[in-house]
């Protein structure tokens, strides 16, 4: 199943090539829509001329900041969100060396794959739970017991369409509304 969680498939692509693109845009996606949140790695990559773990977590934090801010603004809190990209970015750089796809590649099942993700900042239980999903319908990552880590619940790890954008929206607007 193709991701189409932007209109541009151009950010799109990115997501399904760049492991670190993917990762920055479940911790974008957060008080934004969901669109907005996946299409900021591009355009993160635009700004800085590429996404790169080492780069970013070395990078000055008011560059950083104000690759963020520059309009239009990479999030709706451009200054939390830079500095949570880039402490993401320092994980991937100091635990994985770089490499963010080894988070689940080296995974080695479920509760390990949990347990990595958990780990990295701007990933909390609902975060997790959407990757784990994400990993497995969208790139055939299962490591054995996955099932127990994944959210089972409509996620942007079955959005293949507007249609089906909009209910995971609507889900995400239910559960919000029920925790409060």
């Amino acid at each position: 199943m193709p991701i189409v969680w932007t209109q541009d498939p151009e950010a799109n692509q990115l997501l399904e090539t760049d492991a670190l693109a993917l990762l920055i845009g479940m911790v974008l996606d957060q008080q934004v829509k969901m669109e907005k949140a996946f299409g900021g790695p591009l355009e993160l990559k635009r700004r800085l001329g590429d996404l790169d773990a080492g780069k970013i977590a070395n990078m000055d934090p008011d560059k950083l900041d104000a690759a963020f801010r520059q309009r239009p603004a990479l999030h709706r809190f451009p200054g939390s969100m830079a500095r949570r990209v880039q402490a993401l970015c320092q994980a991937i750089e100091k635990d994985y060396r770089g490499d963010a796809a080894s988070v689940w590649r080296d995974a080695r099942d479920g509760a390990d794959l949990a347990a990595r993700i958990k780990k990295l900042p701007g990933f909390g239980e609902m975060k997790v739970k959407i990757l784990v999903a994400v990993l497995a319908k969208k790139f055939d990552v299962k490591p054995a017991g996955y099932e127990k880590y994944a959210a089972t619940w409509h996620t942007v790890a079955d959005v293949d369409s507007d249609e089906s954008m909009a209910h995971a929206r609507e889900v995400k607007r239910e559960m919000k509304a029920a925790k409060h």
